[in-house]
């Protein structure tokens, strides 16, 4: 950070808790700006609602002497300490009051009544009561659940407990550099930041130490609502977004359910949708109508500044550049590769001599000393790759020779099989787009796709290796399922698109392959691919700031 010792910002008692949790999740939580709802903050929340409301007389400015003191909410700070806070209570009378901090669980059975994070927290409060003039000498953590208090004395060994921690809380921020996660910590599994510290994975890389704790489904957060019709309005309605086309109900979903609205062409979406959207950090995708990603509306942003820093700074660093480009290169011809292997159709000799060239041209990019150079083993490995494309369907009565293509053309496609992958990367472009944004990173930004006027680079990287995994496969499977018909292409003009019918059906695909598990190579647990892409969003976060040595490309086997 830059901050200085003159303007260094006053540190929240509720992050110093954090901090003397773990400070690994302190850091991030205050410095960094990560937050991740949970089960448990979301019911500590609820719990705050009546803590919160102001109630009582507030706190004098000055002790009076023998008047009586209740008073909710109550907001200090001190620059000689550096810390702020807001006190759920202080109760007391004349010059002598007591904190007394509300907890939501039951109160834990040990030695000192509370664990050491809960007590500085309250000790800290009772220091800032102290400095505007009040003796202070105790106060009490209230736990709901239990409906216990649980009085704590600010003796000598608290005291200095307390400071100490603000001490080193504002030398970890200052130096800029995020704690060490956890070793084998059973806090970990409960934490609410689990799936953005990556505390055991970044271990695993690192040390080579025990595989790491599967990272469960549960963490995902809905799934995108699709709106298509050029005439369609979407509203809010309470908790629920509403899709009316012509002024007739067609689909109610709500915001809880939503990861992100996407809207195809013309269709509408209601200030006060959008603004209810923003605060939820619900993203808005804006898409042509036919399927071209134009855009994406968002909240103010992630506040994690650190994070876009080691982005920028890795990517004006040539070498760098290098080694993320050619790893995403190379995991991108494994993986077409494997997919061309699995799903051949037809007799295996005229398929082998390619199968060998993409092995070579996995080694080649490895060995590129040059940007230019990778442009051309990928060109060439993709040339190859397309050639034989056509050699992955399934026989489907008259369509089937209709559903071929000699190689890959675009802008515009100019048959049905071009049109569903145009369409499919474009999926792939937002929804690496939307992960890259919501973890931090500058979709814009690239490394191996140099930045262009209104390009997503980043997204383009990351999405290099998941091109075949999830756009060519779901190509593969609509077409081999008959879910794509020839009835469903427009083509004029030279070129093709798939009709609204079309598109349907293939957002359906596509969403079944981005919902499917699948076991991590390296961590060996599953998750989906939805889940998949901010895993590997902030393995690339880790990487550029240096907790791991190399970034993981994903490569299926």
């Amino acid at each position: 950070m830059a901050a200085t010792k003159e303007n260094f910002p006053l540190i929240p008692v509720r992050m110093l808790n954090e901090f003397v949790y773990c400070p690994r999740l302190g850091y991030q939580m205050w410095v960094q700006g990560e937050f991740a709802p949970s089960a448990d903050t979301v019911d500590g929340s609820i719990k705050h609602r009546r803590v919160d409301r102001k109630g009582g007389q507030p706190l004098p400015v000055a002790p009076e002497d023998e008047k009586p003191i209740h008073a909710r909410s109550v907001s200090l700070s001190s620059e000689q300490l550096g810390i702020t806070a807001k006190i759920d209570l202080v109760e007391g009378q004349g010059s002598t009051v007591r904190p007394v901090d509300y907890k939501r669980g039951k109160r834990p059975h040990v030695a000192r009544g509370a664990y050491d994070p809960e007590r500085v927290q309250l000790c800290a409060q009772g220091l800032l009561l102290r400095e505007h003039g009040y003796t202070c000498e105790e106060g009490d953590l209230y736990f709901v659940a239990s409906r216990e208090r649980v009085p704590v004395v600010f003796d000598e060994e608290l005291t200095a407990l307390t400071r100490e921690a603000v001490q080193r809380f504002r030398e970890v921020a200052r130096q800029g550099t995020i704690p060490a996660p956890l070793e084998d910590s059973p806090k970990c599994p409960r934490c609410s930041l689990v799936g953005i510290c990556l505390p055991e994975e970044i271990r695993f890389l690192g040390q080579a130490g025990l595989p790491p704790r599967p990272i469960f489904a549960a963490n995902e957060k809905g799934l995108p609502l699709y709106v298509q019709s050029p005439r369609a309005y979407v509203r809010k309605n309470g908790e629920q977004l509403i899709v009316e086309v012509e002024k007739e109900k067609v689909a109610t979903v709500a915001y809880g359910d939503t990861s992100q609205v996407v809207l195809f062409g013309n269709a509408g979406l209601t200030t006060p949708a959008l603004h209810e959207c923003l605060v939820r950090e619900i993203p808005v995708t804006w898409l042509s109508y036919g399927g071209w990603f134009m855009g994406h509306t968002v909240g103010t942003g992630h506040r994690n500044v650190e994070t876009r820093t080691a982005q920028y700074r890795a990517s004006f660093d040539p070498q760098t550049c290098l080694r993320l480009a050619r790893r995403l290169v190379a995991g991108k011809i494994a993986n077409c590769r494997t997919l061309l292997k699995r799903n051949w159709k037809g007799e295996k000799e005229p398929v082998g001599p390619s199968l060998a060239a993409l092995r070579r041209g996995m080694g080649a990019a490895m060995r590129a000393d040059a940007l230019d150079t990778l442009l051309g083993i990928e060109g060439t490995a993709a040339g190859r790759y397309f050639a034989n494309f056509a050699g992955m369907f399934s026989p489907q009565g008259d369509d089937a020779m209709v559903f071929d293509m000699a190689g890959r053309n675009r802008r515009p496609p100019r048959d049905p099989v071009n049109a569903l992958l145009s369409f499919a990367y474009a999926m792939l472009t937002r929804e690496w787009t939307v992960t890259l944004a919501a973890v931090g990173l500058d979709p814009y930004r690239g490394f191996y796709h140099q930045p262009r006027f209104g390009r997503p680079a980043l997204a383009l990287d990351m999405m290099e290796p998941f091109r075949p995994l999830l756009a060519d496969s779901t190509v593969l499977m609509a077409i081999n399922n008959g879910e794509v018909r020839m009835g469903d292409f427009v083509c004029a003009a030279g070129a093709c698109n798939l009709s609204e019918r079309g598109r349907k059906n293939f957002i359906a695909a596509f969403e079944r392959r981005m919902n499917q598990e699948v076991t991590h190579p390296i961590f060996k647990y599953r998750l989906s691919y939805r889940r998949l892409l901010e895993v590997q969003a902030r393995l690339l976060i880790r990487f550029l700031t240096g907790e791991i040595p190399a970034y993981p490309v994903f490569v299926t086997r």
